[in-house]
């Protein structure tokens, strides 16, 4: 008898090929590595809520893929969270927890908790060891207060009151070691992430472009995009084109061409030829 059931594929990420490539190693294959990204993303709280920014640039290794590049992503309405790694993973383990925070969400009919969120990304990204490349600042206000996360590609975590991830991280975290307080006001809050988020800009070769800035309150949400340009495109102040003669001629040669006379006489008459 056969079986009207229809068997459900499997959804998600799927590493079925990672044993393989491992044998394959072990018999001289060498596997292609990846490529490096660049990414400067930040985060700090303030007295009334959670300011989170990033940068705008998208590298393909030595390669700028796109100039500006939406990393502060949509999780729930009291929640955002930046990403650094690999821009196809951030965007996809996002979408992917930001469905289950809404479903959460509509069975509970509350708002949904931050650390919510926070378990739901480290049991997803622990759940592949590190092969997806997600280093990600989760920034959200709940009925508990503000909190600010920062959650590693192999699932681990940390609560921290002003954190930086991505390449541009070193740089950006001396502007918040340099000038972070306690109890910070909102304006002052989003100057420190500007200023650190400038630091990895003009510091990190993968950071570049502008400044985006995602406010989140108890009660509404502000995302400026752009914040702040800081690599703007230069204006050509010059005329590069020169005029004929500007080369001196050192010396010339002619060079005669004996053509058979039906050529010039082709030639002479105007008659079109077959270029074909």
């Amino acid at each position: 008898m056969l079986s009207t059931t229809k068997k459900l594929e499997n959804t998600g990420f799927s590493f079925d090929n990672c044993l393989r490539n491992r044998f394959l190693e072990k018999n001289g294959f060498i596997s292609p590595k990846g490529k490096k990204t660049g990414t400067t993303i930040a985060g700090v709280i303030f007295k009334d809520g959670v300011v989170l920014g990033s940068d705008t640039r998208a590298t393909d290794d030595t390669i700028v893929a796109d100039k500006n590049c939406e990393k502060i992503h949509y999780l729930n309405k009291n929640m955002y969270c930046c990403g650094a790694g690999t821009a196809a993973d951030t965007f996809q383990v996002t979408s992917m927890v930001s469905s289950n925070l809404e479903l959460h969400r509509l069975n509970s009919g509350r708002p949904v908790p931050v650390i919510v969120a926070c378990r739901m990304l480290k049991q997803m990204l622990f759940r592949y060891q590190g092969y997806v490349g997600a280093a990600l600042i989760l920034g959200g206000v709940d009925n508990t207060g503000s909190h600010l996360y920062c959650i590693y590609p192999h699932g681990s975590s940390d609560r921290l009151p002003y954190t930086t991830m991505g390449s541009g991280s070193l740089a950006a975290m001396a502007v918040f070691e340099s000038k972070w307080k306690p109890d910070l006001s909102e304006n002052e809050a989003k100057e420190l992430v500007k200023d650190a988020i400038a630091a990895g800009i003009f510091n990190d070769l993968g950071s570049g472009s502008n400044v985006d800035i995602c406010v989140i309150r108890k009660d509404s949400v502000e995302y400026i995009r752009p914040y702040e340009c800081l690599n703007e495109k230069g204006i050509k102040r010059g005329n590069y084109k020169y005029k004929k003669g500007s080369t001196a001629l050192l010396q010339s040669h002619t060079i005669a061409l004996h053509l058979e006379e039906e050529i010039i006489q082709t030639i002479n008459d105007g008659s079109s030829m077959d270029t074909s």
